[in-house]
This record gives C-alpha cells, structure tokens and sequence, in this order.
C-alpha cells in the first residue's frame, strides 16, 4: 500500500520559532502500514522520531520528528 507522508518544518536552529510559511513536502512510501511507512521515512532522512498520535478514527497519523536542530510535523495518510 501507498502512503503519503507530508512534512513541514516547525522550528529551526536559528528562528526557534515556527516556520508558518513553510510549505509541507510530500513523499509517497510503499509500506504494510502507517507504522512501516514513518519507520521508512525516518530511515530516509536519518531523522529521529520524537512523538506518534494514531488516529482513534480515521486514516491520518500525526508524528513529530527531529533531524538535526530542526523539528517537523509530519502527516502520514494511505495515499
């Protein structure tokens, strides 16, 4: 199955603000499931997973992730 994973930066190094402007990038990753998915994408970007929200109804997980100084929130949806 296919997933969508939509990412879009919160803070960074140096504003340590959030990065409203910032557009989410989307990656689309062939997984069993939603947990498969964002393990992959981790090992992608080399980034490391700080919190996980499943979704009690629905499709959508939400995920924060760190790589370096700079933290995202990320989307994960079957796509």
């Amino acid at each position: 199955m296919q997933y969508t994973i939509e990412s879009r930066p919160l803070t960074g190094e140096y504003t340590h603000r959030a990065a409203v402007e910032a557009e989410p990038k989307q990656t689309t990753i062939e997984a069993a499931n939603a947990d498969d998915a964002i393990s992959k994408f981790l090992r992608q970007r080399a980034a490391e997973l700080v919190s996980l929200t499943k979704p009690i109804k629905g499709r959508e997980s939400i995920a924060t992730v760190k790589k370096n100084e700079y933290v995202f929130l990320v989307r994960v949806y079957a796509a």
